[in-house]
């Protein structure tokens, strides 16, 4: 069938939306999701310029959500008119999926950033030519084919616009600090940068018990929606002489134990491992080329301080993970529509401008101008 869709047409090149996009045919194990939204995401941007490359043309997206329009033969978790979000494939039966890690399957990168459905064959094309897929999803279309375990069902009386980045940058976030870090009540955390990933993950530090959940930023109006959605103190280290100083005051001299890293810069990430007290731990969870510099002797055997990288959706597994979000959203303890604003399909390249510049924290692209909730 013939869809829409935002397609890259080569590196760096803008998005570009098309209406002779043909869509594979429905597979055994597939379900067809009609979008309704979709979350933008860092990592889009990172494939949209070329900073890792899948190939060109590409329809990016990974944040998607919509309801579930036609179902396999084999799927059994799934009905037609389901709410879904959609997020990571992983293939369900190699040694790191069946121990309950699926954000460790062997096969990821195969499944989700090949260009490729899992079997090889093409998601989309263009007058029969291939057109790469993102995460075995690609969810800037206004329909897509998915396998059943990239879709988490989620519930109908929440409105489907906001639920999509669940998938990727809040679970993210989230489950870095829940699944990987695990802090217990009485524990402190920073975290540095408040985009969407930074903030989900100081929500969880709240969530957690932390009793300093400290966010860092060079943006004051990024620290004040921080303060707003729970954190305990704010440093704008655009205007502070020494970050690490500043934390270290606000802990009674000590460090935190726990750090977040979502920037990906150089000297920001080598902060938050100084900004760690004894036996600390720092998460970096930022896609990015740059490297640091550790000092190994001081930091990690004499201070016995640990950094941990986190794959990409903070060791979740989506269809536990999701859910759980969604009651700490209905609870009042987890309020990531804050972070959202809306922007129409056509408007992608201005809602992605946003993004980069920081200007819109998480930019939702609303794909089905005709949902009402």
């Amino acid at each position: 069938m013939k869809i829409k869709a935002a397609v890259v047409e080569q590196q760096g090149a803008p998005f570009v939306i098309k209406d002779n996009i043909e869509l594979a045919l429905l597979h055994p194990d597939d379900v067809q999701v009609h979008m309704v939204a979709s979350g933008i995401c860092h990592s889009d941007e990172a494939l949209r310029k070329g900073d890792a490359i899948i190939g060109y043309p590409i329809v990016l997206g990974h944040e998607g959500s919509g309801i579930i329009e036609k179902v396999g033969s084999n799927v059994q978790s799934l009905k037609v008119g389901d709410h879904v979000v959609l997020s990571f494939y992983a293939c369900g039966i190699c040694e790191n999926c069946l121990k309950g890690v699926p954000t460790q399957c062997l096969n990821y990168a195969e499944n989700n950033l090949s260009g490729v459905r899992p079997d090889g064959s093409s998601h989309f094309t263009e007058n029969d030519h291939h057109v790469a897929d993102m995460f075995d999803q690609s969810s800037f279309t206004t329909t897509t084919v998915v396998r059943e375990r990239n879709a988490v069902k989620v519930p109908d009386d929440l409105d489907l616009r906001k639920l999509g980045p669940l998938g990727c940058g809040y679970v993210t976030g989230s489950g870095t600090v829940l699944n990987t870090l695990k802090p217990k009540p009485g524990d402190t955390i920073a975290v540095f940068g408040t985009g969407a990933v930074g903030l989900a993950a100081m929500m969880a530090g709240k969530i957690s018990g932390c009793t300093k959940v400290i966010a860092v930023d060079i943006i004051d109006d990024r620290l004040a929606l921080a303060k707003e959605l729970g954190a305990t103190d704010t440093i704008n280290s655009r205007q502070t002489d020494d970050v690490v100083a500043a934390i270290q005051a606000l802990t009674n001299g000590r460090g935190v134990n726990f750090c977040v890293d979502t920037t990906g810069i150089t000297p920001v990430m080598e902060d938050s491992i100084k900004a760690l007290c004894q036996g600390g731990v720092s998460a970096t969870i930022a896609v990015t080329p740059n490297h640091i510099d550790l000092d190994t002797w001081n930091d990690l055997c004499v201070n016995d301080k640990s950094v941990v990288g986190v794959v990409n959706m903070g060791d979740s597994i989506p269809q536990i993970d999701v859910p759980r979000l969604i009651e700490f959203y209905r609870q009042g303890m987890f309020p990531f529509d804050k972070t959202e604003k809306f922007y129409q399909f056509e408007d992608i390249n201005t809602a992605n401008e946003a993004s980069i510049k920081g200007e819109t924290i998480k930019p939702v692209l609303i794909i089905d101008p005709d949902y009402q909730f």
